[in-house]
């Protein structure tokens, strides 16, 4: 502890003593002594303790500081060999841990092979698999129910994105329809999707409804459900394309239809 701030308590102390004997005195002299730990002459409208006052005398401006070692100075480095922390700065003679950035990479052991390496593989990554938007029935049922969907009408996968029925962000490989539902279907319904459950199918198909499952590629999906993006960019519709690939024959029905032929020019 320096000369200074232990003089200073001192002095602190000598006049917080000072002060307590001197209001201990004059209280009755001084008036009310108030719960907030000021002073007035005379009467006073505000609720006070009368010769109520705190073993440690009042609180003042010149008495507040922070407990003790609760601030320390930061501790500057490389700062000469009398600073406690100078020439090598605390870091020790040379090796990795005394150039900059020496922290090692995360996963870094040293140089003997990684716990990362050492772990058996588990499973495996198919490159072929899709990932579909989902909606279920029951959630067609609600927004027919609400208006939000025609049900005399055909209900495309653009029906349900821009009725809200599904994420406005389809996945780039469509929609697929669950089966479940909050009671059976009623009325039929004609639905065009990507995928369809046998359970969905079921359900519709005993309505009297039907459902198809329509092709479209990534470019083809996103004329059908955004066509304004291509008048934006002042671009051509895409052409439907011509059969389904190959290695997805089989899993559709039929392919996707874009907007009519005399909307595939440059739009203004």
């Amino acid at each position: 502890m320096s000369i200074y701030t232990r003089c200073r308590r001192e002095v602190l102390g000598l006049f917080q003593r000072t002060l307590q004997t001197e209001c201990k005195l004059n209280v009755a002299d001084r008036g009310t002594v108030h719960a907030r730990g000021f002073a007035s002459k005379g009467s006073s409208s505000l609720p006070g303790r009368k010769g109520q006052i705190p073993e440690q005398g009042l609180l003042a401006l010149n008495t507040l500081s922070p407990a003790p070692r609760s601030r320390t100075n930061a501790k500057r480095v490389g700062r000469g060999i009398g600073s406690g922390r100078g020439k090598t700065s605390g870091k020790g003679h040379k090796g990795q841990k005394a150039r900059s950035g020496r922290t090692p990479r995360l996963g870094f052991e040293g140089g003997q092979t990684t716990l990362r390496r050492r772990m058996p593989k588990r499973g495996f990554h198919n490159p072929f698999s899709k990932d579909y938007t989902e909606v279920n029935i029951s959630k067609l049922q609600q927004w027919i129910q609400q208006g939000r969907l025609d049900a005399s009408s055909l209900i495309t996968m653009k029906d349900l994105r821009d009725s809200g029925c599904i994420n406005r962000k389809v996945n780039v490989t469509g929609v697929k329809l669950l089966g479940r539902t909050d009671g059976p279907l009623t009325y039929p319904i004609n639905v065009q999707v990507s995928r369809v459950t046998e359970s969905a199918k079921q359900s519709i198909t005993q309505a009297g409804g039907t459902v198809t499952q329509v092709y479209y590629n990534k470019l083809g999906l996103k004329a059908l459900l955004k066509p304004d993006w291509f008048e934006k960019k002042g671009r051509l519709l895409p052409r439907t394309v011509q059969r389904i690939p190959i290695k997805d024959q089989g899993l559709y029905d039929e392919v996707g239809q874009l907007p009519p032929a005399d909307n595939r020019t440059v739009l203004d």
